[in-house]
């Protein structure tokens, strides 16, 4: 494999010249905290992104609830669609701004590996219930997965991602002061890799979500009226396509609001990043400001477009009312597992005494799809 090793180390070296000089790179990585001899021919992003596409905690996604529990509706977004639908946000990006396109890709497919089963509910209520207990967060989790729950290899626990994707997950996080990974500070301000990764989930939900709330019948056209950012999108497919049946003026404006935040966010990025001039990665997270933003005249409409979703949609009777079943479930699963621990899997039930019952029993739900939430339930309900 002689020849393989030095075509990667080429392509590490090479990096240097095709990324810009605040770009991450596979040959400045930190590395991982259990120590591995590189790969023969992948790069260490590389290798990330594949261990995470590998893993079961990626494959759960396809079937945990993204607004619509999952099963409602065959077209309706899943975590998985989610996930990939950011991740071409994250690769357009990344390439436009000549950062690590392989590091911003493999942040956006583990970020929502942690999460729990029916979507934002399912979060809110088991966060609730481990009030006592340490709380719950989706970001923190997704590295807990990656790091700790994620069961591959026979020598370490977790995937043994490199300390860059690690600390891209923590979104949340970085804003803290004093916050570091493994002692590393990972803000005020995260690396351009994982800001873009972070406002590509935001843009992917805004656009998408609308899409399954008018193809469920929830929202119309018309409610959408008074968004000024769906105005502009409209304006946008109106002026290449003037007369569409509805179904596809739907679709094709859908795509422009994606088109139009992206837009954005490359003009107002590439402007700060000029005034900033950062040499480093390390310039970019100490910045006086953020580099991924929305621009001052698009920002208040991606807002108000953000709390009409939240007010007219996301807690509607259509959505609330399965939802309200299914919180209900993780709520006596958490009980159920809590009373009578011996319930839970093999695995699971190994890590008590190191994590303690609450937080085992935390995991153990946040790893459910949402068809085997409500199969334990059915199996435990009788007790």
């Amino acid at each position: 494999m002689i020849a393989e090793r030095a075509q990667r180390e080429k392509r590490e070296q090479a990096e240097a010249a095709l990324l810009a000089p605040c770009a991450m790179t596979n040959a400045t990585s930190r590395g991982r905290r259990y120590p591995e001899q590189p790969h023969d021919f992948r790069l260490a992003f590389e290798r990330d992104r594949d261990r995470v596409l590998h893993s079961r905690c990626f494959r759960r996604l396809e079937y945990k609830t993204q607004v619509f529990v999952n099963g409602t509706d065959d077209h309706y977004r899943t975590r998985m669609t989610h996930t990939i639908e950011m991740a071409a946000v994250c690769r357009t990006l990344a390439r436009f701004f000549q950062v690590n396109e392989d590091l911003t890709e493999t942040i956006a497919l583990a970020h929502d590996v942690g999460h729990t089963p029916f979507g934002h509910c399912g979060e809110r209520e088991l966060d609730a219930l481990m009030k006592d207990h340490g709380g719950f967060d989706h970001n923190q989790q997704s590295l807990r997965w990656v790091e700790f729950l994620e069961e591959q290899y026979p020598d370490m626990p977790g995937l043994n991602l490199t300390w860059e994707v690690r600390a891209g997950l923590l979104k949340h996080e970085a804003a803290k002061p004093g916050a570091a990974l493994d002692g590393v500070p990972i803000g005020p301000f995260q690396c351009l890799e994982a800001q873009i990764a972070d406002l590509a989930d935001d843009m992917t939900y805004y656009a998408h979500d609308v899409d399954d709330a008018l193809e469920a019948g929830v929202l119309e056209v018309g409610d959408l009226s008074a968004q000024p950012l769906w105005l502009r999108a409209a304006e946008a497919t109106r002026a290449v396509y003037p007369s569409l049946d509805p179904e596809q003026f739907t679709r094709i404006t859908v795509r422009n609001l994606l088109n139009i935040m992206v837009a954005d966010v490359m003009r107002t990025a590439s402007d700060r990043l000029t005034a900033l001039a950062p040499a480093s990665p390390a310039d970019v997270m100490s910045a006086p400001r953020r580099m991924m933003t929305f621009g001052e005249e698009l920002r208040p409409e991606v807002k108000q477009l953000h709390d009409f979703l939240y007010a007219e949609f996301y807690f509607t009777p259509r959505v609330r009312d399965p939802s309200r079943e299914a919180v209900s479930a993780m709520r006596d699963l958490f009980l159920a597992y809590a009373e009578h621990p011996d319930e839970m899997g093999r695995k699971a039930r190994r890590r008590i005494d190191g994590e303690g019952l609450h937080r085992t029993v935390c995991d153990y739900l946040s790893g459910f799809t949402d068809r085997y939430a409500f199969e334990e339930h059915a199996r435990l309900k009788p007790r």
